[in-house]
């Protein structure tokens, strides 16, 4: 029987991005994040455990301490690699949050906040962030949504009937290497090296700005069209979604790759995230609600 804390269903929810954490709480009865209580603070992600520790605690706390909403728990949207069901985080060599391997981070934040660690909850942040979209976003009136999230790296999921399940397209083998490394923000820097011999020091952003009259960054947002909609052709036809949804900084460039990607891509419905920062957060605390009816 869920207690009286439990029972109020509002969620102290946060993303956890690669140099900053947003922190909110979420209304179940309403699918969405309280709006006033929406936090955002920069991490240095390179920084120490101490640090980079003091910065999630600070910002959740700033959350809680601006609030009079009770929560019945805390759930976290976290990059991998991630031991997700214990808390404990596994990054290495990423060159972000090196300091924190190893450490149980469910432990910590339950004694820097309070909060029962049995309470506390993780879930994979492309997995929440297309979870959050299917529930409450773009995604929200079909039955079976695939999604996929470009930016920093290539993450996606699969959800048929609210429940969401991480695909780990990322990890696929594709042409010479993986599909993390075409269809990530790594993959246009390096293309564009490649083909113009320059550097881009803001990345995709960068790219889509030169685009109006640079016949390179044209021809990159070309191949990403044609290895993006030849990639996920078969995955497509494998999981017979009723709408792709496409989340992540590098779909702000959608008006140079999207017409394209719906025309190759014509049997079936490609949508942009409606959420923004607020998906992950509503992704990771809907998995709260497993631990009400438990």
């Amino acid at each position: 029987m869920p207690d009286e804390q439990t029972a109020s269903l509002n969620v102290l929810t946060a993303d956890i991005g690669g140099s900053h954490i947003t922190a909110g709480i979420y209304d179940s009865k309403t699918g969405f994040i309280l709006s006033e209580t929406l936090t955002r603070a920069e991490v240095a992600s390179k920084g120490s455990a101490d640090e980079i520790l003091a910065a999630w605690s600070g910002c959740l706390r700033k959350v809680l301490s601006n609030s009079s909403t009770a929560v019945a728990g805390l759930t976290l949207a976290m990059p991998g690699p991630f031991d997700y069901k214990n808390g404990i985080s596994r990054i290495k060599g990423l060159n972000k949050y090196e300091s924190i391997f190893g450490m149980n981070i469910r432990e910590y934040l339950a004694g820097a906040l309070g909060i029962e660690a049995q309470r506390i909850l993780f879930r994979n942040d492309a997995e929440s962030t297309i979870a959050g979209e299917a529930l409450s976003g773009a995604g929200r009136h079909n039955r079976k949504v695939m999604g996929i999230t470009l930016g920093t790296g290539f993450g996606s999921a699969f959800a048929d009937h609210s429940i969401t399940k991480d695909l780990n397209f990322g990890s696929d083998k594709y042409r010479d290497s993986i599909a993390d490394d075409y269809f990530s923000t790594r993959w246009f820097v390096r293309r564009y090296k490649e083909l113009s011999g320059k550097n881009l020091s803001d990345g995709v952003r960068e790219l889509a700005s030169l685009s109006a009259e640079d016949n390179v960054s044209k021809q990159i947002f070309r191949e990403f069209t044609d290895n993006l909609s030849e990639f996920l052709a078969t995955r497509i036809e494998t999981y017979r979604p009723d709408a792709l949804i496409i989340c992540g900084n590098i779909a702000k460039a959608s008006k140079l790759f999207l017409p394209q990607l719906k025309e190759k891509t014509n049997t079936i419905a490609i949508e942009l995230a409606e959420l923004g920062e607020n998906a992950p957060l509503i992704g990771a605390a809907s998995i709260f609600k497993n631990y009400i009816t438990d």
